[in-house]
């Protein structure tokens, strides 16, 4: 990419706005259009993170790194330039790709009844949830022709994995969940790999900005986990789509004072309760209080309640939970 088009991207790829799509929060401005926040590059407590949006550059006074919106993808996540300018050539055009597919996938879901019935085996059972987790539904060969209409071209279905080379959805027979600039594919099928995302970063914690403010967070592994937890009352709930928090999620967890429940899945060879633990110590260290959430021996949140488990029962289990 030469100078011309890096001058370009950066135009198309405003510094605050990209920070604010990173769950950035400016603390108040200071003069000359330019804002003070807390830093996102690490554990910092009082506001040192400058931004300048007229000159589209940072500073932090506390880790002493700054630079324009490409040299933050790069500390933020963790890449190297060319990484970084790839991140960033996805999040200017893959939002509103991504938006239009989610919206397709969903006005397809109550049109396949083995969908509706697979979220019901799995206890989804109310259309306030659906709604809630915008869920939907890829039957496969639909979004390639969706799309196109609305004027995307093949390219781009390709470049965001969208479409295969071929020129096949890639998502098929699949419920679908819309996630922070990608989407979750969870298949029907056990004759596939029942997990998809698109290409690049799965992004924050789920539905964050819902629950940043809450004092006491529970975090939960999968989006079905998410589901059943949320149906049953506890809306402080969130998910990291997995026990391997990335470095955007873990300074979620860490930019307030909060209580984090962590409540992997019991798994028969031990594997959540480890992940749960080294986790535990990693938050504790950025001092995050963390309390372990012990289910029944083999089960994760959405056996719990579909084995008969019910939101008193989890209420006991998170008041018993200890450090």
């Amino acid at each position: 990419m030469n100078r011309h088009a890096l001058d370009e991207l950066k135009q198309q790829i405003p510094l605050l706005k990209y920070l604010q799509a990173h769950d950035w929060r400016q603390a108040r401005p200071i003069g000359f259009g330019r804002f003070l926040g807390v830093c996102p590059l690490h554990a910092d407590h009082q506001p040192s993170f400058l931004v300048d949006p007229n000159k589209n550059l940072f500073y932090c006074y506390g880790c002493r790194r700054g630079g324009d919106v490409i040299r933050f993808a790069e500390l933020y996540h963790q890449v190297k330039f060319p990484q970084a300018l790839e991140l960033l050539c996805q999040w200017r055009g893959l939002a509103p790709l991504v938006h239009e597919a989610a919206n397709c996938y969903r006005m397809q879901l109550h049109r396949h009844p083995e969908a509706v019935a697979y979220l019901f085996q799995r206890g989804v059972r109310s259309l306030e949830l659906v709604e809630h987790m915008r869920i939907g539904y890829a039957p496969g060969g639909c979004l390639r022709g969706w799309l196109t209409q609305l004027g995307y071209s093949r390219q781009a279905l390709r470049q965001a994995g969208l479409v295969t080379a071929a020129g096949y959805d890639t998502y098929s027979h699949r419920i679908v969940f819309p996630l922070d600039g990608n989407l979750y594919g969870r298949s029907l099928s056990a004759a596939v790999s029942p997990h998809r995302f698109l290409p690049g970063a799965k992004g924050g914690l789920y539905l964050w900005d819902q629950v940043q403010q809450c004092p006491q967070v529970i975090l939960v592994e999968g989006l079905f986990d998410y589901a059943v937890v949320w149906q049953a009352g506890f809306h402080n709930v969130t998910c990291s789509l997995g026990t391997n928090l990335n470095a955007r999620q873990f300074r979620q967890l860490c930019d307030g004072p909060r209580t984090v429940y962590l409540t992997f899945d019991a798994d028969s060879n031990g594997s959540g309760q480890q992940a749960a633990q080294s986790l535990a110590r990693r938050l504790s260290e950025q001092g995050v209080n963390v309390v372990m959430v012990t289910l029944p021996n083999g089960h994760d949140p959405n056996s719990f309640f579909l084995q008969g488990g019910d939101a008193h029962q989890f209420q006991k289990l998170l008041e018993v939970a200890h450090p």
